[in-house]
C-alpha cells in the first residue's frame, strides 16, 4: 500500500470508532477490507487518494467475486469503499466521489441454523454434567452458554459484560449493545443458577488483570471473542446432528424459540437490541419454515 494512503486510512477509522461509535468488529474489518484494497489500487499506480477511480473500485472487486467470495462479504466490501470515499470528500480529501455508482450486491436471503428445543436442551445437559465434576473452566462454560441462549445477546455483547452488569436479584443483565446503547435482558431460572455457580468459584480464575470482567479466561483476563466461540462451537459439535456452529446460532436460537413461545415481535427486537424491525422479522420467517415442515411430516393429508 502506498504511504500517501497510511494518514488518510488510518483518520478514516479513528472516525468509525470515535466519531460513528462503530464496534471494534466492524472497525477491525473496514481496516482489512480497505488495506486489501489501496494495496491493489498501489499495484494499479495509484500513490494518492485523488488518483482513485471507479475503475479501480469495480476491478478490485471483480477479482473478488472471481475469487467466490459471498455475497455478504462483497456486500460489506462495498459499503466499506463507499464510506471511505464519502468520508474523503466530506473531509476535503478528494473534489469527487468515485464510488458514487459503485452498485453492491444483494445479500442472500438465507434462514439462519437454530437448534431444536431437545437439542438446546441436551447440549446444556451435557455442560451441566461436565461442570459437576470439573473445575472453574467447566462451570464458566456452562454459565456462558446458559446466558448466550437465555439472553441471545452477541458475542461482543457478552465478553463485554462485567460482574456489576448482572442482577441476579431481578435475574436481568445490562448490556451495551451496537452504537453504545444500553438495554436490560431478563434471563431464567437456568441461567441465574448457573451464573451464581460461576460467581462463586469466579475468584479461582481471578488474577491481576482481571479487573470487573464477567467472563474469565484460563489466564485470568477477560475472555475474548474467539474463546467464547471455542465454547460454543465445542458444545454444538459435540451434538453430532446439527450444523449451527458459534454464538451467534445460540442468538438466532433464542429469538426463534421466544416467538415459538408466543413472545411478540416487538419484545423480540428490545430482547435483542435490533434498531430495526425488519432485522428481527427474519425469525418469523425461521418460525413459519420450522411449522410448514412439522406439518408436512405430521398432517396425515399434508
Amino acid at each position: 500500500m502506498a504511504a500517501g494512503f497510511g494518514a488518510p486510512l488510518e483518520a478514516f477509522l479513528r472516525h468509525l470508532a470515535l466519531g460513528r461509535s462503530r464496534s471494534e468488529h466492524t472497525v477491525r474489518a473496514y481496516r482489512s477490507d480497505l488495506v486489501a484494497f489501496l494495496s491493489s489500487a498501489t499495484a494499479d499506480g495509484a500513490s494518492a487518494l485523488e488518483d482513485l477511480d471507479l475503475g479501480m473500485l469495480r476491478r478490485w472487486l471483480g477479482k473478488q467475486n472471481a475469487a467466490g467470495l459471498s455475497r455478504a462479504t462483497l456486500a460489506r466490501r462495498t459499503a466499506a469503499l463507499r464510506a471511505f470515499s464519502a468520508w474523503a470528500v466530506r473531509e476535503g480529501l478528494l473534489e469527487a466521489d468515485p464510488a458514487t455508482r459503485l452498485a453492491a450486491p444483494r445479500r442472500g436471503k438465507h434462514l439462519p441454523d437454530v437448534l431444536h428445543r431437545d437439542q438446546m436442551e441436551r447440549a446444556l445437559d451435557s455442560l451441566t454434567a461436565a461442570s459437576e465434576d470439573g473445575g472453574p473452566v467447566a462451570v464458566r462454560d456452562l454459565a456462558l452458554v446458559e446466558l448466550l441462549y437465555a439472553t441471545g445477546v452477541r458475542v461482543g455483547e457478552l465478553v463485554g459484560l462485567d460482574v456489576d452488569d448482572v442482577d441476579l436479584g431481578r435475574r436481568t443483565v445490562t448490556v451495551l449493545g451496537k452504537g453504545n446503547k444500553q438495554r436490560t435482558v431478563p434471563f431464567g431460572v437456568p441461567a441465574a443458577g448457573a451464573l451464581s455457580r460461576w460467581l462463586a468459584c469466579r475468584h479461582a480464575l481471578a488474577g491481576e488483570g482481571s479487573g470487573a470482567a464477567l467472563f474469565l479466561g484460563v489466564r485470568g483476563r477477560r475472555l475474548g471473542q474467539r474463546q467464547a466461540r471455542v465454547v460454543v462451537d465445542r458444545t454444538l459439535e459435540a451434538l453430532g446432528d446439527t450444523s449451527a456452529r458459534g454464538p451467534h446460532a445460540l442468538r438466532h436460537t433464542a429469538a426463534t424459540h421466544l416467538l415459538d413461545g408466543g413472545a411478540d415481535l416487538r419484545s423480540v427486537q428490545e430482547v435483542l437490541g435490533h434498531a430495526s424491525l425488519a432485522t428481527t422479522q427474519l425469525y418469523t420467517h425461521v418460525s413459519v419454515e420450522r411449522l410448514r415442515k412439522s406439518y408436512l411430516a405430521s398432517h396425515p393429508r399434508a
